[in-house]
């Protein structure tokens, strides 16, 4: 890789700046530069680490995002692209409109191109491998980014949040909503995964199934269709017309006749975005038989739905955070000191442990949204107008 004397210098210290303000900083991490004890602000260590890079451009870091067509990667990668220039990198940032194959060309083209660093968000978390094999003997460090990289020695770290945690909030939510541990019941179900070739969907899933699965046994939920299984629930390309043409067929298939539907899991906002389209062209209404719904993301279009009370729920991962976490890691790297993780036992990619940092997620809903997402600065209240 290419290093600058004085750059490398000044990052060592700047790094635990960053440290502390990445994630909340939830979790110390003792760096070899220093033991971080001071909490600093993502506006304090960002400046830090522009001040200390003299706006040196000569480290570059590739940043291969998956696609436009959902909102959440467009945020993350201009998140990641600001915080990265403003940290002094240079940043290629690609999207790959969902095509493996255009993903896999684009780093290869950063490989080439002599890039430092690779920060990769996959479409199809089995489908790198041989192009990582190219950075590995170019000895090129690669950040998986929210989504794990399967099926390769070639990914030094992960970035993430706790998508097992966002499953478990999810239920969590159904369970407070319909007061499941002294209400009778049972009350009627159904569930929506997301894609099956992104390893978050299952770890999204079992958190769900993991927190539901005990009123689901004990009868108080049950799934009508009986469609449990993630394999038989999950969402091709999270795809919102994917999950409507089923939702679609579950109404005309099990609740054409008067059939209660009380709840629908959904595992993010585009599949929750789907069922919500679904429901409204089979004239369910809001206040009388429209059921909870869950997501994640707070997209615009979901937000909005929660406000008019067509979605129940989000989970709310900021986007500013991971993007954040990323710049600590890169930074931790690009100055050889220790790069902060903290899980070291759950995500297996098929070829051994990968060091993970995980975030924390939240859940975001009618009552709290003004505060996590307006007063945040991650909307603006006209971008929620109708």
């Amino acid at each position: 890789m290419k290093k600058v004397t004085k750059f490398l210098a000044v990052l060592v210290a700047a790094s635990s700046l960053l440290t502390a303000a990445a994630c909340g900083s939830t979790t110390k991490t003792t760096t070899k530069a220093a033991d971080v004890t001071t909490v600093a602000t993502t506006a304090d260590a960002t400046a830090a680490v522009t001040t200390a890079a003299g706006g040196s451009s000569d480290i570059t870091i590739g940043v291969a995002m998956p696609t436009k067509d959902l909102q959440r990667w467009n945020q993350d990668g201009s998140n990641m692209k600001e915080q990265l220039e403003a940290a002094g990198y240079t940043v290629d940032l690609q999207y790959a409109n969902n095509e493996v194959a255009q993903q896999v060309s684009q780093i290869e083209n950063m490989i080439t191109k002599g890039c430092d660093v690779l920060v990769i968000a996959s479409i199809d978390g089995s489908s790198l491998g041989t192009v990582l094999a190219e950075a590995k003997d170019a000895k090129i460090p690669v950040i998986a980014y929210d989504r794990l990289i399967m099926d390769t020695d070639a990914v030094s770290y992960y970035a993430t949040f706790d998508n097992y945690m966002v499953g478990t909030i999810q239920g969590q939510y159904v369970i407070d909503a319909l007061k499941l541990d002294t209400a009778a019941g049972p009350f009627n179900m159904e569930i929506f995964g997301g894609s099956a070739d992104d390893n978050n969907a299952r770890f999204f899933y079992q958190g769900e199934i993991d927190t539901l699965q005990p009123y689901i046994d004990s009868g108080k939920l049950k799934v009508v269709s009986g469609q449990v299984d993630f394999e038989k629930v999950a969402t091709a390309s999270w795809k919102t017309e994917t999950a409507q043409a089923r939702m679609d067929n579950l109404l005309t298939a099990y609740y054409a006749t008067g059939t209660k539907l009380d709840v629908v899991v959904c595992a993010n906002d585009s599949t929750a975005l789907g069922v919500e389209n679904a429901l409204d062209n089979a004239g369910f209404k809001v206040g009388t038989d429209w059921p909870i719904i869950t997501g994640q993301d707070c997209d615009l279009a979901n937000t909005k739905n929660m406000i008019a009370g067509k979605q129940s729920m989000s989970v709310f991962k900021d986007t500013r955070t991971l993007a954040t976490q990323v710049v600590t890691m890169v930074t931790a790297i690009v100055s050889g000191s220790e790069v902060p993780v903290n899980d070291t036992k759950s995500y297996d990619n098929g070829k051994g442990i990968v060091p993970t940092f995980l975030c924390e997620p939240v859940f975001a809903d009618a009552g709290n949204y003004k505060k996590l997402l307006i007063d945040s600065g991650y909307y603006k209240e006209a971008d929620l107008a109708s």
